[in-house]
């Protein structure tokens, strides 16, 4: 089909509201306010008049400096009434980063949270004169609010422009090897084939709840279940700052059905003192993303007898590719199974040739939930995706001979020890099995005899005590020898992205 310009385009707001106006799309559990799909439509057409009013149109960005809001939510449903494009601002950001990613896209609007005044009024005077829009009903400033301007505003559908599949819905930035962000462009095709393929794999229904942990500046927030279930007209807790306690009293009050978070929510939830206490019962999966989960954790979970596993995505793909079958958790914990059914999949060694079952080599991934490239990056662009659509994910990966995928780790976090590569997610899969370690991360460190050595970075659990010789010796009867690490650090925390995600490349 040459002329994708269906009118379904980008609405998700309207199309759901026709189905099933009166069903709940989101509960906000940090107000108590319930919305409907209809409400939630009405929001969209009135937030859209005003962008319409603002001069913005199709292709025009506007930006957000949020925790997660309903506005958040809002302004992605009316920009895709009229073709803008949205562009969530990491709020963890310094005001330098959040001045280039600005100047990179140049938004015609900035909206941002009146909880965060101080730190956005600190970056005013670096980004420029723009368009300046706060959420909810406080004025800031001078500033309109969005509360009192879409109430003086129409709920009647908005005229539409005719969109296109390709036409970008959101620029996601991501981390880039130059050290800058990237602006990763998600078009509407992403959007709806990542949504298509998560509900045909996953096996989503209507009647799904979930509690929203993730960030709305990061493609989780938005593509892992946010977007998918409203596709399925499913129901969505908007969730405050992570909480564990909370996170636990909202799973049992709102009988949530899937949860997803980051390998380090889901060990605080377990180590907190309700995890045990708490009703589990209307869990159908706990599922893991954003890095690689320590079985440790998943038999936490297990013990409660929750299904528990891992996932796999990134911004550039999906994010959602994989799907492990329930029946196959505790055979295979660490896979994170089959790939979706619209994705195709290869592992590949240097010089791009598949490399056989059991080896490993980079993962590369192609379908019609691909990226269109990096905003303004034409260099990166062409280094990620091939000509004939196959993505460089950049993450390690194997198939075993039964057809399942294990992510072994990022290609940049891997190390050559004396000639032996050396993968610290195997590492570390063993480090959080000691009774004492709370978290734990392994790096690569120079090494004039050895050229690299592993360095384990480590915290250890409250009322415990660890040792490095008591790791080395631990490791030494589970580890071939170059695969230990000659350097231990013990540190109270361990340094972690707004999404959850152990930092790396700080300790490095």
């Amino acid at each position: 089909m040459k002329n994708e310009n269906w009118s379904w385009i980008g609405d998700w707001a309207g199309r759901r509201a026709l189905l099933t106006p009166d069903r709940v799309a989101v509960f906000d559990n940090t107000t108590g306010d319930s919305y409907s799909y209809a409400e939630m439509d009405r929001r969209a057409n009135r937030l859209a008049r005003l962008l319409l009013d603002l001069g913005l149109s199709r292709g025009d960005r506007v930006a957000t400096f949020s925790k997660n809001r309903i506005e958040c939510i809002d302004l992605f449903l009316a920009c895709g009434k009229i073709g803008a494009i949205l562009v969530p601002l990491n709020i963890r950001l310094a005001p330098r980063e959040v001045e280039y990613l600005v100047k990179k896209t140049d938004p015609r609007a900035i909206v941002y949270d009146p909880q965060l005044k101080e730190p956005f009024n600190n970056m005013r005077d670096l980004i420029g004169e723009r368009e300046f829009l706060v959420m909810g009903e406080a004025r800031v400033g001078a500033d309109r609010t969005l509360g009192a301007e879409m109430r003086r505003l129409s709920s009647e559908s908005v005229e539409r422009p005719e969109l296109n599949f390709d036409d970008p819905a959101l620029i996601v930035f991501t981390g880039g090897t130059t050290g800058l962000p990237k602006g990763a462009v998600l078009s509407h095709r992403l959007v709806f084939w990542n949504s298509v393929n998560t509900i045909t794999s996953w096996g989503l229904r209507p009647d799904d709840v979930q509690p929203l942990l993730f960030p709305l500046f990061h493609t989780g927030g938005w593509n892992v279940l946010l977007v998918p279930f409203y596709h399925m007209g499913a129901k969505t807790i908007l969730m405050g700052d992570f909480d564990p306690a909370e996170t636990l009293r909202v799973i049992e009050s709102q009988r949530c059905t899937i949860v997803i978070g980051v390998p380090t929510m889901f060990q605080m939830i377990a180590q907190h003192e309700l995890f045990e206490k708490t009703d589990l019962g209307s869990v159908r999966v706990f599922i893991s993303g954003g890095a690689p989960c320590p079985v440790a954790i998943m038999e936490r979970y297990w013990a409660r007898g929750k299904d528990f596993k891992m996932g796999y995505g990134l911004t550039e793909v999906g994010p959602n590719n994989f799907y492990l079958p329930e029946s196959e958790i505790r055979r295979k914990p660490t896979s994170v199974g089959f790939p979706v059914f619209h994705c195709d999949t290869k592992i590949v060694d240097k010089d791009g040739t598949p490399v056989p079952v059991g080896e490993v080599g980079e993962l590369l991934l192609r379908g019609p939930h691909i990226f269109s490239g990096y905003w303004d990056e034409p260099e990166e662009t062409a280094k990620t995706i091939e000509p004939d659509g196959w993505v460089h994910t950049g993450d390690l990966a194997r198939v075993d001979e039964e057809g399942f995928y294990y992510i072994v780790g990022r290609s940049k976090d891997m190390f050559i020890s004396g000639g032996e590569n050396v993968y610290p997610t195997e590492i570390e899969e063993l480090l959080y099995q000691h009774p004492a370690v709370l978290e734990a991360a392994v790096i690569g460190i120079p090494d004039e005899k050895w050229g690299e050595v592993g360095k384990a970075v480590i915290v250890v659990k409250p009322g415990h005590s660890l040792a490095a010789d008591e790791i080395r010796e631990y490791l030494k009867e589970r580890l071939a020898k170059y695969k230990i690490p000659k350097v231990y650090e013990f540190r109270d925390s361990l340094p972690k992205s707004a999404a959850g995600k152990i930092l790396k490349r700080e300790l490095k």
